[in-house]
């Protein structure tokens, strides 16, 4: 009799071939469909245009900062040097390339320009790309912190601990993240800017209440995955640990929390993921992460199809490379 029974038994070759088979022919039938669907919208696709979100050359100027008279002007063969010098001042210019406006003698004014040079610069997509990486990096961060000390106060003996822990993740679960934003940053955040400006202190820009708003919603969701990740590990695992004169903190630490962290670690990769994707309602509150880049690249450049697109494959990127690295993660912790 075979060992293995039902999904555990080896499948033959032609098995194998067979479906492999129809996995590739349902992904170039979605392929065609897809190009047919395109071929059949009346719209005409500019993908041509697409790079210069991403990396464009701008042209720079560079203007004299005082008036007088150009002393000297020394081109090599990657940098340009201009001297001015008018009466008491002299100032220096350097720039890349070779194109100057003026010439050796040449009397010029504050503001005009001695010569252009181009220089590559991040496009308005790697921006918002940028800043919804930064965002969601430090969202899930701060969220991972405040989840697990919210779980471990979940399941805690003290009741103003527990209770407190349960209000906070039923209250922020029941209500929807766009509220909590909006009340983050019209209400505390115009509450707290108000107490600052009172002792003359910097403002707090609007891209920290967006973040403290994604990280105090994922910690909810958090919490509740570390209370059952901890709760499925038997009891017998905590009191053998006590019976071996290990503290609950020792026991928690060393015993219960690598045990639940194995569990637990599937169901956060999936709260991270809605994270990010999360992240794109920030823009209600001024803040250019990649959903309202596009949106405004969209409105500028009547290019929705590709440019949503790319939006789309973005996030897709960002989601996937962060789901490998929870699945690195759970076969380390094996």
């Amino acid at each position: 009799m075979s060992l293995c029974a039902g999904l555990d038994r080896p499948k033959s070759r032609k098995y194998n071939i067979f479906w492999k088979s129809v996995f590739v022919l349902v992904v170039l039938a979605v392929i065609i469909f897809v190009y047919l669907a395109s071929k059949s919208v009346d719209y005409i696709w500019r993908w041509y245009r697409i790079p210069q979100y991403f990396f464009y050359e701008e042209q720079v100027d560079v203007r004299a900062e005082i008036q007088g008279e150009v002393v000297d002007i020394e081109k090599g063969e990657e940098e340009t040097l201009i001297r001015i010098k008018g009466g008491d001042q002299s100032e220096e210019y350097s720039f890349p390339g070779e194109n100057v406006l003026i010439y050796a003698g040449d009397f010029v004014y504050a503001g005009d320009i001695l010569g252009k040079y181009k220089e590559w610069q991040a496009g308005i997509l790697l921006q918002g790309l940028w800043l919804t990486l930064k965002v969601s990096i430090i969202g899930i961060v701060l969220g991972i912190v405040l989840g697990v000390l919210t779980g471990l106060a979940r399941i805690s003996e003290n009741p103003a601990l527990r209770w407190g822990a349960i209000t906070y993740i039923e209250v922020i679960r029941g209500s929807p993240l766009l509220v909590q934003i909006f009340l983050w940053y019209f209400v505390a955040g115009t509450l707290i800017n108000a107490f600052l400006a009172e002792f003359s202190l910097p403002r707090v820009p609007a891209l920290w209440f967006g973040i403290i708003a994604l990280a105090i919603f994922a910690g909810a969701y958090v919490a509740e995955i570390v209370r059952a990740g901890i709760q499925s590990i038997p009891r017998g695992q905590m009191e053998a640990s006590r019976s071996l004169g290990l503290t609950y903190a020792q026991s928690m630490r060393k015993v219960i929390l690598p045990q639940a962290t194995k569990r637990i670690l599937p169901p956060m990769a999936g709260q991270f993921i809605s994270l990010i994707k999360d992240s794109s309602l920030l823009g209600v509150i001024s803040i250019r992460e990649l959903t309202k880049a596009t949106r405004e690249v969209v409105t500028s450049s009547l290019q929705p199809f590709e440019l949503w697109i790319v939006c789309a494959l973005l996030y897709l990127i960002l989601t996937f490379t962060l789901s490998m690295f929870v699945q690195y993660l759970e076969r380390r912790a094996v």
